[in-house]
Parts: structure tokens; C-alpha cells; sequence
């Protein structure tokens, strides 16, 4: 019985199932050819939400050095690049005696006698009346009263910090020693930054960005970060060279980087124009921002 079950059981033919190859086939191309455009659109939307995002992040890097730069110290000197001096910290000094707890009218700076800033002389050692949300470090530098771009690259209103200390609680949070300098009268409150070392000034400057797409129609530019090169006393006449200088950001087709010094009538803010394109896949997305620099601490 058993095996008459088996000997009358069927199943597929070989034609039935090259039917079924066909027809699956057939349908596989037919919805294939429905959805394929809704799929390649999803992939160019995420391909420029990508691009979108990246463009955003290394926009927000470049306006948040800026606007934490030293006043009057962005300088552009061409449309593809922006220098800048970052900051790490800033304050206030003290800008007189402390004629009650001093130790004697005209003492010399020490435990027992307050360290001002003196705009008229030399001064090699400064109290520090703010607390400081970054504590500066020896070799770091000290920038007070800077009017100009050019003042704090050639070196007239920055100094060196030789020591870092703390004085007596009534004379300030922490007392700065600093190679010898005259600062210039400066700004109300004797406001001051501070400058790292590790940085002093640095460069955004795109490259290679005109448009140019490689064979899988991704843009060849680039934006590079360079610093740590001392500060150059003279303006800039032309954008740098990018070597050695940090990859902030690929895939450039176009880029714009420009700063205003005195936009408005009262010369109190600076602007600067940021423009990026990013090209991928044939795909692009521009972002435009505009910053404005506070040209006063």
C-alpha cells in the first residue's frame, strides 16, 4: 500500500518549473522598473542629507573660531581663505593699585603688593581679578588692547606668560608673569585674551575647489585647517600652501571665505561671508552663513 502511494505521487515538471523561472522573472523586471526611481531618490536625498551635514559641521567649526577669535584679528586675503587667532580663555586684569591691602603706595608687585597693568611702562607681571574657565600655561600667550589686525601678529599687544601663580586672595584668582611689555591703553575694564601655544594662529583655506568632478562625479577640492605656524607679522597676500595643514573637509566644488572689518557705521563688528558647495555622486548642496566678529572683547 505504502509503496503504490509513492509510485503515484507527483511533482514538478521540468517545464512547469522554467514557467515559474520565466514568470518570477518577468515580474521581478516589471516591479524593478516601478520602483527603481523611488529607491535611487531615496539614496540621492540621503547622499545630500549626508552632504548637508557634513557641510553643516565644518561651517559651524569655522564661525565658532571665529567668533571666539581675537578681536580684530581675522584677516582675509583672498576669497578662498580666512586667518584668524583663536582663544583658549579671557578676563579682566587689574588696571590699578590696590591702594587697601597693598603693602605701601608704589610697592613692587609681590605677596604683600598688587600687580596692575601699567600702559605707561613695562610690565612683566598682572593680576588676574576673573576666574579663568581654561587656567593658561607657560608659553601660552597674553593679548591685551588690540586695534588692529596686524597688532597681535607682529606682537605689539601679545606677550608671552613665563609663570602662572596664585596670589593673595584680595589682589585677584590667579597672577600672570610675562616677558616684559608696554600694552597698549586697550580696552575699558582691561580685558585680555589668551592664546595657546599649541595654535597661535591659524588658516582655513580651501583648495582645489573649482568645480572639477572625478570619474565617480565627486568634487576634488578640499578644506584644510592649518596652524601651529607661529603668527606673520606682515597681512597676507595670498592664500597659503595646504601642506602639512589638517582635512576639515572633501568633496568641495565651490567655496567662498571673505571678512568685512568694519561692516556698519559704528565699526564695532566685522562680517564674515562663509559659503560652501559639496559635490558627491553627481549630487550637491550649498550652505551660505554669515558671521558677525565682535571687533571689542
Amino acid at each position: 500500500m505504502r509503496a503504490d502511494r509513492i509510485r503515484t505521487a507527483r511533482g514538478f515538471t521540468l517545464l512547469e518549473l522554467v514557467l515559474v523561472i520565466v514568470i518570477g522573472g518577468v515580474m521581478a523586471a516589471s516591479l524593478t522598473v516601478f520602483f527603481r526611481p523611488a529607491f535611487d531618490s531615496y539614496l540621492a536625498t540621503r547622499n545630500r542629507a549626508d552632504l548637508s551635514a557634513q557641510a553643516d559641521a565644518a561651517l559651524r567649526r569655522l564661525v565658532g573660531e571665529v567668533r571666539l577669535a581675537v578681536p580684530n584679528s581675522v584677516r582675509s586675503p583672498g576669497s578662498q581663505c580666512v586667518e584668524l587667532v583663536p582663544t583658549m580663555a579671557g578676563g579682566r586684569l587689574r588696571m590699578a593699585a590696590d591702594t587697601v591691602n597693598d603693602s605701601g603706595a608704589g610697592c613692587t608687585p609681590s605677596g604683600t603688593c598688587a600687580a596692575p597693568l601699567d600702559t605707561t611702562a613695562l610690565t612683566s607681571t598682572l593680576d588676574v581679578l576673573t576666574p579663568l574657565s581654561t587656567v593658561p600655561a607657560v608659553g601660552d600667550w597674553l593679548v591685551v588692547g588690540n586695534q588692529s589686525p596686524n597688532d597681535v601678529y607682529s606682537g605689539s599687544t601679545r606677550a608671552a606668560i613665563t609663570s602662572v601663580t596664585t596670589p593673595t586672595a584680595a589682589f585677584g584668582q590667579h597672577r600672570l608673569g610675562i616677558t616684559p611689555t608696554q600694552f597698549p591703553l586697550g580696552y575699558d575694564g582691561g580685558r585680555f585674551s589668551v592664546v595657546s601655544a599649541s595654535q597661535q594662529a591659524v588658516f582655513y583655506v580651501c583648495s582645489g575647489a573649482d568645480g572639477t568632478l572625478d570619474a565617480s562625479g565627486t568634487a576634488r577640492g578640499t578644506l584644510v585647517r592649518l596652524s601651529g605656524y607661529g603668527f606673520n607679522a606682515s597681512y597676507p597676500s595670498a592664500c597659503p600652501s595646504v601642506a602639512g595643514g589638517q582635512t576639515v573637509l572633501t568633496g568641495l566644488s565651490r567655496c567662498t571665505l571673505t571678512h568685512d572689518p568694519n561692516q556698519g557705521a559704528t565699526q564695532q563688528n566685522g562680517f564674515v561671508y562663509l559659503q560652501l558647495e559639496l559635490t558627491r555622486r553627481n549630487e550637491s548642496v550649498s550652505l551660505v552663513v554669515g558671521a558677525h566678529v565682535s571687533n571689542v572683547p
